[in-house]
Protein backbone atom coordinates (compact mmCIF):
# COMPACT_ATOMS: atom_id res chain seq x y z
CA UNK A 1 0.00 0.00 0.00
CA UNK A 2 1.34 3.25 -0.91
CA UNK A 3 2.28 6.09 1.99
CA UNK A 4 0.34 9.45 1.37
CA UNK A 5 3.07 12.53 1.23
CA UNK A 6 1.29 15.23 2.46
CA UNK A 7 2.68 18.66 0.55
CA UNK A 8 4.22 20.87 3.69
CA UNK A 9 1.97 23.44 4.44
CA UNK A 10 1.57 26.49 7.00
CA UNK A 11 -1.71 25.34 9.04
CA UNK A 12 -4.18 27.62 10.00
CA UNK A 13 -6.67 26.63 13.11
CA UNK A 14 -10.27 27.89 12.64
CA UNK A 15 -11.53 27.65 16.59
CA UNK A 16 -15.24 26.72 16.53
CA UNK A 17 -16.00 30.72 17.75
CA UNK A 18 -14.21 31.90 14.39
CA UNK A 19 -15.91 30.96 11.85
CA UNK A 20 -15.17 34.06 8.89
CA UNK A 21 -13.39 34.33 6.36
CA UNK A 22 -12.67 38.14 7.25
CA UNK A 23 -11.00 37.12 10.57
CA UNK A 24 -7.61 36.99 10.80
CA UNK A 25 -5.30 34.78 10.45
CA UNK A 26 -7.81 32.70 7.81
CA UNK A 27 -8.12 36.51 5.96
CA UNK A 28 -4.56 36.06 4.27
CA UNK A 29 -4.42 32.26 3.67
CA UNK A 30 -5.07 30.90 0.17
CA UNK A 31 -5.63 27.23 -1.02
CA UNK A 32 -2.08 26.99 -2.53
CA UNK A 33 0.15 27.75 0.63
CA UNK A 34 -2.15 27.01 3.52
CA UNK A 35 -4.32 24.56 5.01
CA UNK A 36 -7.37 24.68 7.52
CA UNK A 37 -7.77 22.83 10.88
CA UNK A 38 -10.69 22.02 12.72
CA UNK A 39 -11.38 20.32 15.49
CA UNK A 40 -14.36 19.04 17.13
CA UNK A 41 -13.61 18.44 21.00
CA UNK A 42 -15.49 15.51 23.02
CA UNK A 43 -14.23 16.71 26.44
CA UNK A 44 -15.53 20.30 25.48
CA UNK A 45 -19.47 18.36 24.21
CA UNK A 46 -18.91 16.47 27.65
CA UNK A 47 -17.94 19.61 30.03
CA UNK A 48 -21.37 20.56 30.39
CA UNK A 49 -25.32 19.81 29.92
CA UNK A 50 -25.15 22.04 26.99
CA UNK A 51 -28.52 22.91 25.86
CA UNK A 52 -28.71 21.02 22.89
CA UNK A 53 -29.77 23.89 20.40
CA UNK A 54 -26.16 25.60 21.72
CA UNK A 55 -24.50 22.59 20.84
CA UNK A 56 -25.68 22.14 17.75
CA UNK A 57 -25.40 25.63 16.50
CA UNK A 58 -21.53 25.98 16.58
CA UNK A 59 -20.97 22.25 15.61
CA UNK A 60 -23.41 22.87 12.64
CA UNK A 61 -21.67 25.58 11.96
CA UNK A 62 -18.32 24.80 12.30
CA UNK A 63 -18.93 21.61 9.77
CA UNK A 64 -20.97 23.81 7.16
CA UNK A 65 -17.67 26.38 7.29
CA UNK A 66 -15.45 23.83 7.04
CA UNK A 67 -17.77 22.96 3.80
CA UNK A 68 -17.54 26.64 2.12
CA UNK A 69 -13.65 26.26 2.72
CA UNK A 70 -13.80 22.99 0.80
CA UNK A 71 -15.56 24.70 -1.83
CA UNK A 72 -13.05 27.54 -2.21
CA UNK A 73 -10.26 25.34 -2.69
CA UNK A 74 -8.75 24.75 0.61
CA UNK A 75 -7.92 21.61 2.31
CA UNK A 76 -9.49 21.17 5.55
CA UNK A 77 -8.80 18.31 8.32
CA UNK A 78 -12.04 18.38 10.28
CA UNK A 79 -10.80 16.58 13.16
CA UNK A 80 -12.63 15.09 16.32
CA UNK A 81 -10.34 14.32 19.20
CA UNK A 82 -10.50 14.07 22.91
CA UNK A 83 -9.40 17.38 23.47
CA UNK A 84 -8.37 20.50 21.32
CA UNK A 85 -4.86 19.93 21.91
CA UNK A 86 -5.04 16.17 20.85
CA UNK A 87 -6.44 17.24 18.01
CA UNK A 88 -3.56 19.49 17.42
CA UNK A 89 -0.87 16.97 18.08
CA UNK A 90 -2.56 14.70 15.67
CA UNK A 91 -2.50 16.82 12.65
CA UNK A 92 1.18 17.90 13.17
CA UNK A 93 1.51 13.85 13.09
CA UNK A 94 0.45 14.11 9.85
CA UNK A 95 0.56 16.98 7.75
CA UNK A 96 4.19 18.07 9.59
CA UNK A 97 3.00 21.65 8.89
CA UNK A 98 5.62 24.29 8.67
CA UNK A 99 3.96 26.34 11.61
CA UNK A 100 0.73 26.74 12.98
CA UNK A 101 -1.17 29.79 13.05
CA UNK A 102 -4.52 30.88 14.88
CA UNK A 103 -6.77 33.88 15.50
CA UNK A 104 -6.54 34.92 19.40
CA UNK A 105 -9.10 32.80 21.35
CA UNK A 106 -12.14 33.89 23.25
CA UNK A 107 -10.92 32.60 26.82
CA UNK A 108 -7.96 32.55 29.07
CA UNK A 109 -8.16 29.11 29.12
CA UNK A 110 -7.50 28.58 25.39
CA UNK A 111 -5.62 31.50 25.27
CA UNK A 112 -2.76 29.19 27.48
CA UNK A 113 -3.20 25.72 25.81
CA UNK A 114 -2.46 27.58 22.44
CA UNK A 115 0.96 28.78 24.15
CA UNK A 116 1.63 25.98 25.33
CA UNK A 117 1.36 24.44 22.04
CA UNK A 118 3.66 26.71 20.46
CA UNK A 119 0.87 28.32 17.96
CA UNK A 120 1.68 31.27 15.91
CA UNK A 121 -1.06 33.62 17.85
CA UNK A 122 -2.60 36.39 15.72
CA UNK A 123 -4.05 39.34 17.11
CA UNK A 124 -8.20 39.04 17.02
CA UNK A 125 -10.20 41.52 14.65
CA UNK A 126 -13.07 39.80 15.91
CA UNK A 127 -14.44 42.68 17.64
CA UNK A 128 -14.43 46.71 17.27
CA UNK A 129 -11.97 47.19 19.99
CA UNK A 130 -9.21 44.78 20.79
CA UNK A 131 -8.80 44.29 24.33
CA UNK A 132 -5.24 45.27 24.20
CA UNK A 133 -7.15 49.22 23.01
CA UNK A 134 -10.05 48.83 25.45
CA UNK A 135 -7.00 48.66 28.54
CA UNK A 136 -5.04 51.59 27.21
CA UNK A 137 -7.82 53.89 26.77
CA UNK A 138 -9.18 53.00 30.23
CA UNK A 139 -5.53 53.53 31.44
CA UNK A 140 -5.96 56.96 30.12
CA UNK A 141 -9.30 57.78 31.61
CA UNK A 142 -8.25 57.44 34.52
CA UNK A 143 -5.63 59.63 34.52
CA UNK A 144 -8.02 62.25 34.21
CA UNK A 145 -11.04 60.72 36.54
CA UNK A 146 -11.28 58.37 39.25
CA UNK A 147 -13.94 55.99 38.07
CA UNK A 148 -14.56 54.69 34.64
CA UNK A 149 -18.34 53.23 33.00
CA UNK A 150 -20.05 51.55 30.48
CA UNK A 151 -21.52 55.24 29.05
CA UNK A 152 -17.62 57.11 28.50
CA UNK A 153 -16.59 53.96 26.80
CA UNK A 154 -19.45 53.89 24.54
CA UNK A 155 -18.90 57.53 23.37
CA UNK A 156 -15.64 56.87 22.52
CA UNK A 157 -16.64 54.14 20.19
CA UNK A 158 -19.28 56.10 18.58
CA UNK A 159 -17.19 59.06 18.18
CA UNK A 160 -14.03 56.64 16.70
CA UNK A 161 -16.13 54.21 14.79
CA UNK A 162 -18.30 57.31 13.13
CA UNK A 163 -21.65 55.59 14.12
CA UNK A 164 -25.06 58.07 14.00
CA UNK A 165 -22.09 61.11 13.87
CA UNK A 166 -22.25 64.72 12.28
CA UNK A 167 -19.24 66.03 10.20
CA UNK A 168 -18.78 67.87 13.18
CA UNK A 169 -17.90 65.31 15.17
CA UNK A 170 -21.12 65.74 17.41
CA UNK A 171 -23.86 62.83 18.46
CA UNK A 172 -26.54 63.03 15.40
CA UNK A 173 -29.82 65.40 16.76
CA UNK A 174 -27.37 66.45 19.90
CA UNK A 175 -27.92 63.76 21.37
CA UNK A 176 -25.92 60.75 22.74
CA UNK A 177 -28.56 58.15 24.02
CA UNK A 178 -32.30 57.59 24.01
CA UNK A 179 -32.79 55.60 26.82
CA UNK A 180 -35.59 57.85 28.19
CA UNK A 181 -37.41 56.53 24.62
CA UNK A 182 -36.00 53.35 24.67
CA UNK A 183 -37.52 51.68 28.48
CA UNK A 184 -41.32 51.81 27.69
CA UNK A 185 -43.61 48.53 29.19
CA UNK A 186 -45.25 46.53 26.49
CA UNK A 187 -48.00 48.00 24.65
CA UNK A 188 -51.29 47.87 25.85
CA UNK A 189 -52.98 47.72 22.76
CA UNK A 190 -52.25 43.91 22.82
CA UNK A 191 -51.34 44.43 18.99
CA UNK A 192 -49.20 41.95 17.62
CA UNK A 193 -46.18 44.31 16.74
CA UNK A 194 -43.38 41.14 16.76
CA UNK A 195 -43.08 39.17 13.33
CA UNK A 196 -41.93 35.60 13.64
CA UNK A 197 -38.17 34.57 13.65
CA UNK A 198 -37.47 33.28 10.25
CA UNK A 199 -36.19 29.29 10.47
CA UNK A 200 -34.21 27.25 7.95
CA UNK A 201 -35.24 23.67 6.99
CA UNK A 202 -33.14 21.12 9.30
CA UNK A 203 -30.55 19.00 6.33
CA UNK A 204 -28.51 15.90 6.95
CA UNK A 205 -25.53 17.90 8.51
CA UNK A 206 -28.31 19.15 11.22
CA UNK A 207 -30.14 15.76 11.60
CA UNK A 208 -26.37 13.89 12.17
CA UNK A 209 -25.35 16.72 14.97
CA UNK A 210 -28.67 15.97 16.83
CA UNK A 211 -28.72 12.28 16.33
CA UNK A 212 -24.88 12.56 18.56
CA UNK A 213 -25.72 14.81 21.01
CA UNK A 214 -28.70 14.30 22.17
CA UNK A 215 -27.95 11.68 24.29
CA UNK A 216 -25.59 14.42 26.02
CA UNK A 217 -27.38 17.56 25.79
CA UNK A 218 -30.76 18.92 27.42
CA UNK A 219 -33.28 21.54 26.24
CA UNK A 220 -35.83 21.06 23.41
CA UNK A 221 -34.15 19.94 20.11
CA UNK A 222 -33.34 22.24 17.21
CA UNK A 223 -35.97 23.51 14.44
CA UNK A 224 -34.36 25.60 12.41
CA UNK A 225 -34.63 29.05 14.02
CA UNK A 226 -31.16 29.78 14.46
CA UNK A 227 -29.11 29.79 11.36
CA UNK A 228 -26.10 27.92 11.44
CA UNK A 229 -24.78 29.20 8.08
CA UNK A 230 -23.17 33.42 7.10
CA UNK A 231 -25.90 33.09 4.82
CA UNK A 232 -28.79 32.30 6.65
CA UNK A 233 -27.13 34.44 9.17
CA UNK A 234 -27.22 37.24 6.65
CA UNK A 235 -30.85 36.50 5.82
CA UNK A 236 -31.19 37.18 9.62
CA UNK A 237 -29.89 40.66 9.41
CA UNK A 238 -32.10 41.48 6.91
CA UNK A 239 -34.92 40.44 8.57
CA UNK A 240 -34.10 42.37 11.82
CA UNK A 241 -33.47 45.45 9.58
CA UNK A 242 -36.23 45.05 7.85
CA UNK A 243 -39.43 43.79 9.72
CA UNK A 244 -37.97 44.65 13.84
CA UNK A 245 -36.00 47.84 14.09
CA UNK A 246 -38.11 49.97 14.05
CA UNK A 247 -39.99 48.59 16.93
CA UNK A 248 -36.93 47.27 18.73
CA UNK A 249 -36.09 51.00 20.65
CA UNK A 250 -39.20 51.65 22.15
CA UNK A 251 -39.64 48.39 23.70
CA UNK A 252 -36.58 46.76 24.48
CA UNK A 253 -37.16 45.99 28.09
CA UNK A 254 -40.61 44.73 27.85
CA UNK A 255 -41.59 41.60 28.59
CA UNK A 256 -44.44 39.44 26.86
CA UNK A 257 -45.94 35.92 27.51
CA UNK A 258 -47.26 36.20 23.83
CA UNK A 259 -43.25 36.64 22.11
CA UNK A 260 -40.62 35.16 23.37
CA UNK A 261 -38.38 37.63 20.96
CA UNK A 262 -40.85 40.42 20.76
CA UNK A 263 -38.30 42.99 18.50
CA UNK A 264 -35.22 41.41 19.62
CA UNK A 265 -32.69 41.23 16.78
CA UNK A 266 -31.25 37.54 17.57
CA UNK A 267 -28.27 38.16 15.97
CA UNK A 268 -26.18 37.69 19.07
CA UNK A 269 -25.28 34.05 18.52
CA UNK A 270 -23.63 34.81 14.49
CA UNK A 271 -21.90 37.91 16.15
CA UNK A 272 -20.62 35.57 18.79
CA UNK A 273 -18.47 32.83 16.69
CA UNK A 274 -18.53 34.77 13.53
CA UNK A 275 -21.35 34.01 10.96
CA UNK A 276 -21.84 37.75 11.53
CA UNK A 277 -18.97 40.40 11.87
CA UNK A 278 -19.90 43.52 14.42
CA UNK A 279 -19.02 46.31 11.34
CA UNK A 280 -21.29 44.74 9.12
CA UNK A 281 -24.71 45.08 11.74
CA UNK A 282 -23.90 47.99 12.51
CA UNK A 283 -23.49 49.50 8.93
CA UNK A 284 -26.88 47.97 8.17
CA UNK A 285 -28.66 49.94 11.31
CA UNK A 286 -26.95 53.13 10.43
CA UNK A 287 -28.41 52.87 6.66
CA UNK A 288 -31.66 52.30 7.32
CA UNK A 289 -31.58 55.07 9.72
CA UNK A 290 -29.75 57.22 6.99
CA UNK A 291 -32.70 56.01 4.57
CA UNK A 292 -35.15 56.88 6.77
CA UNK A 293 -36.44 53.32 7.81
CA UNK A 294 -35.52 53.47 11.35
CA UNK A 295 -36.03 56.70 14.03
CA UNK A 296 -32.71 57.42 15.68
CA UNK A 297 -33.96 55.75 19.33
CA UNK A 298 -33.92 52.51 17.68
CA UNK A 299 -31.02 52.86 15.85
CA UNK A 300 -29.02 54.26 18.76
CA UNK A 301 -30.57 51.57 21.14
CA UNK A 302 -29.08 48.42 18.99
CA UNK A 303 -25.68 50.06 18.06
CA UNK A 304 -25.54 50.91 21.99
CA UNK A 305 -25.60 47.27 22.84
CA UNK A 306 -23.44 46.30 19.79
CA UNK A 307 -20.46 49.06 19.98
CA UNK A 308 -21.16 49.56 23.93
CA UNK A 309 -22.74 46.82 26.00
CA UNK A 310 -21.11 44.27 23.87
CA UNK A 311 -17.72 45.24 23.71
CA UNK A 312 -17.28 46.61 27.06
CA UNK A 313 -18.12 43.36 28.16
CA UNK A 314 -15.71 41.77 25.94
CA UNK A 315 -12.58 44.25 27.45
CA UNK A 316 -13.81 43.79 30.98
CA UNK A 317 -13.16 40.20 30.44
CA UNK A 318 -9.66 40.16 29.33
CA UNK A 319 -8.88 43.37 32.11
CA UNK A 320 -10.21 41.52 35.03
CA UNK A 321 -9.86 37.24 34.38
CA UNK A 322 -9.34 34.84 35.67
CA UNK A 323 -9.85 35.47 39.17
CA UNK A 324 -12.80 37.69 38.73
CA UNK A 325 -15.14 34.48 37.87
CA UNK A 326 -14.78 33.50 41.29
CA UNK A 327 -15.96 36.52 42.68
CA UNK A 328 -18.52 36.35 45.48
CA UNK A 329 -18.64 39.55 47.22
CA UNK A 330 -22.40 38.96 48.97
CA UNK A 331 -21.70 35.57 49.88
CA UNK A 332 -24.07 34.10 47.77
CA UNK A 333 -23.79 30.43 48.77
CA UNK A 334 -27.40 28.76 47.88
CA UNK A 335 -27.27 26.19 45.04
CA UNK A 336 -28.86 26.47 41.81
CA UNK A 337 -32.62 25.75 42.51
CA UNK A 338 -34.03 22.29 40.52
CA UNK A 339 -36.68 24.56 38.93
CA UNK A 340 -33.48 25.34 36.59
CA UNK A 341 -32.40 22.26 35.91
CA UNK A 342 -36.44 21.08 34.49
CA UNK A 343 -36.36 18.96 38.07
CA UNK A 344 -39.22 21.30 39.45
CA UNK A 345 -41.90 23.60 38.20
CA UNK A 346 -43.05 27.10 39.48
CA UNK A 347 -46.19 28.57 40.13
CA UNK A 348 -44.05 32.24 39.50
CA UNK A 349 -45.92 32.87 36.25
CA UNK A 350 -43.06 35.43 35.05
CA UNK A 351 -39.69 32.39 36.15
CA UNK A 352 -42.00 30.07 34.57
CA UNK A 353 -42.37 31.61 31.46
CA UNK A 354 -38.69 32.54 30.42
CA UNK A 355 -37.38 29.35 31.70
CA UNK A 356 -40.05 27.41 29.74
CA UNK A 357 -38.91 29.74 26.38
CA UNK A 358 -35.04 29.34 27.78
CA UNK A 359 -36.18 25.42 27.32
CA UNK A 360 -37.37 26.06 23.88
CA UNK A 361 -35.67 28.24 21.84
CA UNK A 362 -32.14 28.10 24.65
CA UNK A 363 -32.70 32.01 24.34
CA UNK A 364 -34.40 34.69 26.71
CA UNK A 365 -33.83 38.59 26.06
CA UNK A 366 -31.58 40.90 28.16
CA UNK A 367 -34.22 41.75 30.57
CA UNK A 368 -35.80 38.34 31.16
CA UNK A 369 -32.08 37.80 32.08
CA UNK A 370 -32.14 40.25 34.18
CA UNK A 371 -34.36 40.85 35.51
CA UNK A 372 -36.01 37.87 36.21
CA UNK A 373 -33.62 35.08 36.10
CA UNK A 374 -30.69 37.37 37.76
CA UNK A 375 -33.22 39.22 40.08
CA UNK A 376 -34.77 35.96 41.62
CA UNK A 377 -30.97 34.68 42.28
CA UNK A 378 -29.28 37.62 43.23
CA UNK A 379 -32.17 38.29 45.70
CA UNK A 380 -32.61 34.52 47.00
CA UNK A 381 -28.64 34.24 47.49
CA UNK A 382 -27.85 31.83 44.85
CA UNK A 383 -24.13 30.99 44.15
CA UNK A 384 -22.90 33.02 41.07
CA UNK A 385 -20.62 31.20 39.83
CA UNK A 386 -23.27 28.17 39.33
CA UNK A 387 -25.30 30.69 37.38
CA UNK A 388 -22.73 31.93 35.52
CA UNK A 389 -22.26 27.77 34.40
CA UNK A 390 -26.05 27.35 33.53
CA UNK A 391 -26.42 30.63 31.58
CA UNK A 392 -22.93 29.51 29.92
CA UNK A 393 -24.67 26.13 28.91
CA UNK A 394 -28.11 26.83 28.43
CA UNK A 395 -27.95 30.11 26.16
CA UNK A 396 -27.31 29.77 22.05
CA UNK A 397 -25.48 32.78 22.54
CA UNK A 398 -23.20 31.88 25.62
CA UNK A 399 -19.78 31.97 25.97
CA UNK A 400 -17.29 32.51 29.31
CA UNK A 401 -16.37 35.91 28.11
CA UNK A 402 -20.47 37.00 28.37
CA UNK A 403 -21.36 35.30 30.90
CA UNK A 404 -18.84 35.97 33.63
CA UNK A 405 -19.25 39.50 33.57
CA UNK A 406 -22.64 40.00 33.19
CA UNK A 407 -23.45 37.11 35.65
CA UNK A 408 -20.65 37.88 38.03
CA UNK A 409 -20.49 41.90 37.66
CA UNK A 410 -24.02 42.98 36.50
CA UNK A 411 -26.53 40.32 37.56
CA UNK A 412 -25.48 39.39 41.05
CA UNK A 413 -23.23 42.34 42.00
CA UNK A 414 -20.79 39.35 43.31
CA UNK A 415 -18.10 41.94 42.52
CA UNK A 416 -19.05 44.36 44.91
CA UNK A 417 -19.47 47.38 42.68
CA UNK A 418 -16.34 46.96 40.37
CA UNK A 419 -18.55 46.69 36.92
CA UNK A 420 -22.10 47.87 38.28
CA UNK A 421 -22.93 50.92 40.57
CA UNK A 422 -25.98 48.89 42.17
CA UNK A 423 -27.31 45.76 42.40
CA UNK A 424 -30.08 45.15 39.75
CA UNK A 425 -32.50 43.97 42.43
CA UNK A 426 -36.38 44.55 42.45
CA UNK A 427 -39.64 43.30 43.61
CA UNK A 428 -42.84 42.01 41.77
CA UNK A 429 -43.59 45.35 41.05
CA UNK A 430 -41.00 46.51 38.04
CA UNK A 431 -41.90 42.82 36.50
CA UNK A 432 -45.30 44.06 36.65
CA UNK A 433 -44.38 47.54 34.71
CA UNK A 434 -42.56 45.91 32.23
CA UNK A 435 -44.38 42.56 31.59
CA UNK A 436 -48.18 40.94 31.32
CA UNK A 437 -46.90 38.19 33.56
CA UNK A 438 -48.01 39.19 36.79
CA UNK A 439 -51.56 38.75 35.09
CA UNK A 440 -53.18 35.93 36.51
CA UNK A 441 -50.28 34.64 38.62
CA UNK A 442 -50.62 32.75 41.82
CA UNK A 443 -48.71 35.18 43.59
CA UNK A 444 -49.64 38.77 44.38
CA UNK A 445 -47.18 41.04 43.58
CA UNK A 446 -48.08 44.03 45.83
CA UNK A 447 -47.89 41.23 48.87
CA UNK A 448 -44.20 40.72 50.58
CA UNK A 449 -46.21 38.33 53.76
CA UNK A 450 -48.59 35.58 53.13
CA UNK A 451 -48.73 32.55 51.30
CA UNK A 452 -49.54 34.20 48.18
CA UNK A 453 -47.20 37.08 48.97
CA UNK A 454 -45.14 37.37 45.52
CA UNK A 455 -41.58 35.72 46.06
CA UNK A 456 -40.25 38.65 44.41
CA UNK A 457 -41.20 41.32 46.69
CA UNK A 458 -40.73 39.62 49.75
CA UNK A 459 -37.26 38.82 49.12
CA UNK A 460 -36.37 42.43 47.73
CA UNK A 461 -36.59 43.67 51.25
CA UNK A 462 -35.45 40.65 52.85
CA UNK A 463 -32.27 41.00 50.68
CA UNK A 464 -32.10 44.88 51.59
CA UNK A 465 -32.07 44.25 55.09
CA UNK A 466 -29.54 41.42 54.79
CA UNK A 467 -27.18 43.34 52.96
CA UNK A 468 -27.54 46.52 54.97
CA UNK A 469 -23.89 46.84 55.95
CA UNK A 470 -22.91 46.26 52.55
CA UNK A 471 -25.81 48.29 50.58
CA UNK A 472 -26.40 50.71 53.18
CA UNK A 473 -23.29 52.85 51.98
CA UNK A 474 -23.78 52.68 48.52
CA UNK A 475 -25.83 55.69 47.03
CA UNK A 476 -28.04 54.15 44.81
CA UNK A 477 -29.52 51.84 47.19
CA UNK A 478 -29.26 53.08 50.67
CA UNK A 479 -32.85 54.96 50.51
CA UNK A 480 -34.15 51.49 49.95
CA UNK A 481 -32.46 49.52 52.65
CA UNK A 482 -33.43 52.67 55.06
CA UNK A 483 -36.76 52.26 53.85
CA UNK A 484 -36.83 48.16 54.81
CA UNK A 485 -35.95 49.20 58.34
CA UNK A 486 -38.79 51.29 58.34
CA UNK A 487 -41.04 48.66 57.36
CA UNK A 488 -43.26 47.86 60.37
CA UNK A 489 -43.40 44.09 59.05
CA UNK A 490 -39.96 43.60 58.40
CA UNK A 491 -39.51 40.64 61.00
CA UNK A 492 -42.39 39.51 59.31
CA UNK A 493 -40.80 39.55 55.84
CA UNK A 494 -37.79 37.85 57.03
CA UNK A 495 -40.08 34.97 58.30
CA UNK A 496 -41.60 34.84 55.33
CA UNK A 497 -38.25 34.72 52.97
CA UNK A 498 -37.00 31.85 54.73
CA UNK A 499 -40.25 29.77 53.59
CA UNK A 500 -39.89 31.10 50.47
CA UNK A 501 -36.30 29.79 50.20
CA UNK A 502 -36.81 26.77 51.61
CA UNK A 503 -39.48 26.15 49.39
CA UNK A 504 -37.15 27.63 46.30
CA UNK A 505 -34.34 24.97 47.29
CA UNK A 506 -36.77 22.18 47.47
CA UNK A 507 -38.58 23.32 43.72
CA UNK A 508 -42.40 24.13 46.00
CA UNK A 509 -42.34 27.53 45.17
Amino acid sequence: MPILIHESKKTIWVLGDQLNREFAAVAQATPQTHRILMVESAEKVQSKKWHIQRAHFVIASMRRFANELRDSGFEVDYRKATTLAQGLREHRSEFSPTHVSVMEPASHTALAMLRRNDCEIVRSNQFLCHYEDFAHWKEQLLERRKTFKMEDFYRWQRSRLNYLMTIDGEPETGTWNYDSENRLPPPKDGKNQWPAPLTSELDDIDRQVIDELRPHCVGQTPTGIWATSRQDALKRLNHFIDNLLPNFGPHEDAMLSSSWHVAHSLLSPYLNIGLLRPAEVCDAVQNAYRQGQVDIASAEGFIRQVIGWREYVWGLYWLWMPDYADLNKLGATRNLPPLFTCDASTKMNCVSQVLTEVDSHAYAHHIQRLMVIGNLCLIAGINPQQLTDWMWANFVDGAEWVMVPNVVGMSQFADGGQMATKPYASGGAYIDKMSNYCKGCHFDRTKRVGDNACPFTTLYWDFMARHEVVLGKNPRVAQQVRAAFKLSDLPAVQERAKVVLEQLSAGEL
